[in-house]
């Protein structure tokens, strides 16, 4: 098997990497926040191994080219505050999924809309895509913003599409298409 050497991207203050099973305490600090999975398709984590095992999900889906997800890093400490990229990569249809978490204490200081702009020219320019979509809680407003402030046009409400912590739930819908970036 051919091995892929993964993209790292920078911008002002971050470098988006790889990330590796050191990172693990860091993912579990994050994750095991209810306010950050409040809106998330996962559990609050109760132990690190939780952590370690979404980093190996994540590099595993890139080791065989379905998705690609970059830690979000502190450019001077190198240290892990979430992470954003690419899932449910439909190539014959040319579109993925983003998706993306950031620490608390990172929140309401442009994370993502800096983060987004050179994970978004990724997806058009090396993964090919035309379309990128986003799905979020109707609810969660910061996730909309986020992704009203990257170019994404709201597309409506999908109701109880999704069944997450025991219960249906509805999901708002949006995208970018590769003509609009």
């Amino acid at each position: 098997m051919l091995t892929r050497t993964f993209p790292a991207l920078e911008t002002e203050r971050f470098r988006l990497r790889q990330m590796k099973e050191g990172d693990a305490p860091r993912v579990f600090d994050y994750f095991s926040k209810d306010e950050v999975t409040r809106y998330y398709d996962l559990d609050t984590f109760q132990e690190e191994k939780q952590a370690v095992e979404i980093i190996e999900k994540w590099n595993e889906r890139f080791h065989i080219n379905e998705g690609i997800r970059w830690g979000i890093a502190l450019k001077g400490s190198g240290e892990i505050i979430g992470s954003c990229g690419f899932h449910q990569w439909e190539k014959e249809h040319f579109k993925a999924e983003v998706g993306f978490e950031v620490h608390p204490s990172y929140w309401r200081q442009g994370v993502l809309t800096e983060v987004l702009q050179p994970i978004l020219r990724y997806g058009f320019e090396e993964m090919n895509l035309n379309r990128i979509e986003a799905y979020y809680d109707p609810e969660n407003v910061a996730s909309k913003n986020s992704l009203e402030k990257a170019g994404f046009t709201f597309e409506g409400i999908l109701r109880k599409a999704a069944f997450e912590k025991g219960a249906f739930c509805d999901a708002a819908v949006c995208s970018l298409l590769k003509e609009e970036y």
